[in-house]
């Protein structure tokens, strides 16, 4: 359970004796919580796959910019929080994400083709993702808390030993689904994680004006769950986090709170400028927690992270991003009448209506 540390938007994780870290920001392992379990093929793993979430991450701005998506939401300096917490994770549990959990949706193997039709709105994008337990991607901020403590619910109805977990931001604490979610999960005692990334910023609004609450995660004492926070930039700490949390839900203790301190590198999506609202030396001091640097050095000092390792992983990133542009650039624009197809199993006399007023703009406009 976490206590009063500092104000959730200053974020400064030294000395706040409640703050999960393995990791400091050379990569020197501190405490006592090192994951022992981990073997050096995982290490590797997760590693890799923090360094192909950056690649990919780069290339869909950059499409982007090119005009091959509408929009996109960089993930740039999140990797940590969400490689190491999807890894905690057994693969038939499911996630509900928001819109910038790529690192966790890698780790998940989804194909980035897939997540690619998604964010360009192609016929069909994305539909494919709920095959690795991944419900479809949310944009709307913190509705999808409630899908998954939902899901949890009947998870525990079912008997069965899954979680649900739900990643959201600091903005969304400042809404009421969240809450609805927060509140229904711990009256049900449903095996749903909340894993939120403070990442100091809800598009312009600064985390200290989402809450005036010291922490996010001590938010969890007023819903009656456990609340645990954590170095968001430390990857192992983010994976002890969650695993502490998926072993509690696992034998019926109910929902948790994790409230991963992060920083978003990048700005909140391609139409954002952050140099509007932050300076550039919040965003340096920022920049020296790095959770790939921070990573790399401690998997280079312990002699598991080699040459093979960064062949193996350069290689992984430049086919990812290969797959990415390949089936993304210029492709094929879907029929927009598609969308009336998959909304129920037979048209109401409604959406019939909706579709021919749509068949007649597109004949006005063709």
């Amino acid at each position: 359970m976490t206590k009063p540390g500092v104000q959730s938007g200053n974020a400064e994780l030294q000395g706040i004796e409640t703050a999960v870290q393995v990791l400091d920001p050379s990569g020197n392992v501190v405490g006592d919580r090192y994951p022992e379990k981990l073997t050096a093929e995982q290490h590797v793993a997760m590693l890799t796959a923090m360094r192909v979430a950056r690649r990919l991450d780069a290339e869909f701005v950059n499409l982007q910019r090119q005009g091959q998506l509408a929009l996109y939401p960089s993930c740039l300096g999140q990797e940590g929080a969400q490689v190491g917490a999807a890894t905690a994770l057994r693969s038939t549990d499911w996630l509900f994400p928001q819109y910038r959990e790529l690192g966790a949706l890698i780790v998940r193997g989804l194909p980035p083709e897939a997540l690619g039709q998604m964010w360009r709105g192609a016929c069909y994008g994305g539909v494919e993702i709920t095959d690795y337990c991944v419900a479809p991607v949310n944009i709307s901020i913190g509705t999808h808390a409630l899908h998954a403590a939902g899901y949890a619910m009947g998870i525990r109805f079912d008997g069965d030993d899954d979680v649900a977990v739900a990643f959201i931001g600091d903005g969304s604490m400042s809404e009421g689904d969240v809450h609805e979610a927060l509140n229904m999960a711990a009256v049900f005692g449903t095996p749903c994680i909340f894993f939120v990334q403070n990442n100091q910023w809800a598009i312009s609004v600064p985390a200290r004006h989402q809450t005036h609450s010291e922490t996010i995660a001590q938010k969890a004492f007023g819903y009656g769950m456990p609340g645990i926070r954590c170095d968001g930039n430390d990857i192992l700490a983010c994976f002890v986090a969650m695993g502490e949390a998926v072993e509690r839900a696992r034998a019926g203790g109910g929902p948790t709170l994790v409230e991963a301190v992060t920083y978003r590198m990048g700005a909140h999506t391609t139409s954002d400028d952050p140099t509007r609202y932050r300076s550039e030396e919040e965003l340096a001091v920022w920049a020296e927690r790095d959770p790939i640097a921070r990573y790399s050095a401690h998997l280079v000092a312990e002699a598991i992270w080699n040459d093979n390792a960064e062949a193996g992983a350069n290689a992984a990133a430049d086919e990812a991003v290969r797959r990415l542009r390949n089936d993304v650039f210029d492709a094929p624009e879907p029929d927009p009448l598609v969308v009336f197809d998959h909304v129920l199993a037979e048209r109401t006399d409604e959406l019939e209506r909706q579709r021919r007023q749509l068949v007649r703009e597109i004949d006005t406009t063709s």
